[in-house]
């Protein structure tokens, strides 16, 4: 019997570390994808490879992608980072820190690395609910992208197999999404979500991700183990 193969895109951060355990559990052999993409720091690379260690994928890959060269979002740019913006001010409008297309880039090279690996799942961690109102993280988004990877790629048009992206998080509160990792033992101590961090890592509490992290956290009545400079 052929082994089941995933292509599961791992930031580094909170929701991608839950993916990639949820996907080991479900019985798939992880082939880990995180980016260089020209991000402000390079905390949540370095947290990447230690998870991908941690959970024991069969690869970890890391693609370089210079989105810095077009810039447009604060982080990958000397754009500020917006910070202690209100629950409404999150829920509303797609903030500065959003990188134009990027899950678009990302998913069409998790694409191309799972054809050749003949794999037709993709696991990606986004969010539809506690999450800062990016486009690219929106079911219809994800349903297009679908459709889009069986039009396109011979596997699906001569193989006769259908890609599949899997998001099990899309319609989960951060409280949910931090239960489950928990019930899977990850080990968030290990994970960086900030926007902007400190050089040794510490994050900083204060930006929209810091800030739905920690909510998460205190509903689900438990500390985050990540290190605060606050």
């Amino acid at each position: 019997m052929s082994e089941k193969k995933a292509v599961v895109l791992l930031s580094g951060g909170l929701d991608s570390t839950t993916v990639a355990a949820i996907a080991k559990q479900q019985g798939y052999v992880v082939y880990a994808l995180s980016f260089d993409y020209g991000q402000n720091h390079k905390q949540e690379l370095d947290s990447a490879a230690r998870v991908a260690q941690k959970l024991g994928v069969a690869q970890h890959a890391v693609v370089k992608v210079d989105l810095r060269s077009f810039g447009g979002s604060a982080l990958t740019s000397d754009m500020p980072i917006p910070k202690h913006r209100s629950a409404a001010d999150i829920g509303h409008g797609v903030p500065v820190t959003y990188v134009p297309a990027r899950n678009t880039v990302f998913l069409s090279l998790a694409l191309a690395w799972a054809e050749t690996l003949s794999a037709t799942d993709i696991f990606i961690g986004v969010n539809a609910l506690d999450y800062s109102g990016y486009p690219d993280c929106r079911p219809e988004f994800i349903a297009a992208f679908e459709n889009m990877a069986n039009l396109g790629t011979k596997i699906a048009t001569e193989g006769g197999s259908r890609i599949l992206i899997h998001t099990p998080l899309i319609s989960m509160t951060k409280k949910q999404i931090v239960q489950a990792g928990l019930a899977l033992e990850v080990d968030y101590s290990m994970t960086t979500t900030c926007y902007d961090p400190s050089a040794s890592g510490e994050a900083c509490g204060g930006c929209d991700a810091c800030q739905l992290r920690l909510k998460g956290f205190a509903e689900a009545g438990v500390a985050d183990p990540a290190p605060y400079r606050i």
